[in-house]
Parts: C-alpha cells; sequence; structure tokens
C-alpha cells in the first residue's frame, strides 16, 4: 500500500502506541519496521551525506566493512564555500537517482547543524556556521533529492556539536541562542523543502 499524503494522519492515528515506538527504533540498522496489518511495509534507509554509504545486508553498520560503491561527492563544508544552489540542486538529484537505483527509500542527509566550536567531529558533514547560507543550500540539496522519488532526512536536530558522548550529552543552549543560530537553517528547509524526516 502505498499511503496518499491524506491518509497520513488516518494511519498514524491507527497505529498503536507500541507501533508507532517500533517506527522510531527499525526493526535493524537500515530499516524500519513494517506495520503489516495497516500495509505500511519496512523500508530502508542509508547514510548520505554527501555520498550513499549503503551496506551490503550482512555488514555491519559502522561502516568497517565495505560499503556498496558509490558516488563521493565533496563534503558539504567544501560544497558550502560555493555559495551555489544551484549546483547543491544538481548534487542532490545524482544523490537520489544513486539512492533509488540501490533501492534505498531514504537518504541519512543533509546535516545543517552549524559549526560552533572546531572540535565538531562532523564539521565537514554541515555547511558554515551561518545559518542562513546553511539553510538555503540544505533547501536546494534535499529539493534535489526528493525530485528523484526518495526522502531526505535533515540532520541532526538540534545543536549536536560534539561527537564524544553525543547519545547522552546535555546540550544547555538558551532560547535566543536556539532560535538565532541553531533553529533557522532547520526552519528554513523543512518550510521550504519539506524533507520526509528529520533526525534527532
Amino acid at each position: 500500500m502505498t499511503a496518499a499524503p491524506t491518509d497520513i494522519p488516518r494511519l498514524v492515528s491507527e497505529l498503536t502506541l507500541e507501533e508507532k515506538a517500533s517506527l522510531c527504533s527499525g526493526s535493524d540498522f537500515w530499516h524500519t519496521q513494517a506495520v503489516e496489518r495497516l500495509g505500511i511495509p519496512a523500508i530502508m534507509v542509508a547514510d548520505g551525506p554527501h555520498g550513499l554509504r549503503k551496506q551490503a545486508e550482512e555488514m555491519d553498520h559502522l561502516g568497517v566493512a565495505r560499503s556498496v560503491p558509490a558516488t563521493c561527492f565533496p563534503s558539504a563544508a567544501g560544497l558550502g564555500s560555493t555559495w551555489d544552489p544551484d549546483l547543491m540542486a544538481r548534487v542532490g538529484e545524482a544523490l537520489g537517482r544513486e539512492t533509488r537505483a540501490n533501492g534505498v527509500s531514504v537518504l541519512l542527509g543533509p546535516g545543517v547543524n552549524m559549526k560552533r566550536s572546531p572540535l565538531c567531529g562532523r564539521n565537514f558533514e554541515y555547511f558554515s556556521e551561518d545559518p542562513l547560507l546553511a539553510g538555503v543550500l540544505a533547501s536546494a540539496l534535499v529539493q534535489g533529492i526528493q525530485s528523484q522519488g526518495v526522502g531526505a532526512s535533515l540532520k541532526h536536530f538540534a545543536a549536536n556539536n560534539q561527537e564524544t558522548d553525543r547519545l547522552r550529552v546535555d546540550a544547555q543552549v538558551d532560547e535566543r541562542t536556539l532560535r538565532e543560530i541553531y533553529l533557522p537553517a532547520f526552519e528554513r528547509v523543512v518550510k521550504g523543502a519539506k524533507p520526509w524526516t528529520v533526525m534527532c
């Protein structure tokens, strides 16, 4: 079953709490959990802020084992230096085509966190320290990806400024800083490009 957008609120209302939780945790690292009684299929996701990183089924999620061969585009840090939304849209289209050709439904990218610390382990995945530039470029990339019939997952919402203990760190940020620095890029992309998902 492929649900039309008007069916989504109905489907969500019919999900049990356990089914909603299972959609967030997945059946394994790269697949969502199917809800067969409602005709919701499992879908495959793959990492890919600057190139599809799809693992063969038996491979680990860390990417230590080999990935399926794919194009590696310049990192967001490099692409951000171009200030070129048209280029970003073309890169997004190419990423979307490759994602679809590999049977992946959602590409986990782009990242639009702000480069606030030189110690952030993911600065290469982020476009800029400027929320306007990051939002404009990520919007173009998301539109390009999704023009190919696959989804983009905007990440990492929000204030993800370190890799050490990132799953349990307490990022204490005041409201003004959130509204002026960390959230505007996410808001621009969500409102303008409408990514299929947002990753925390």
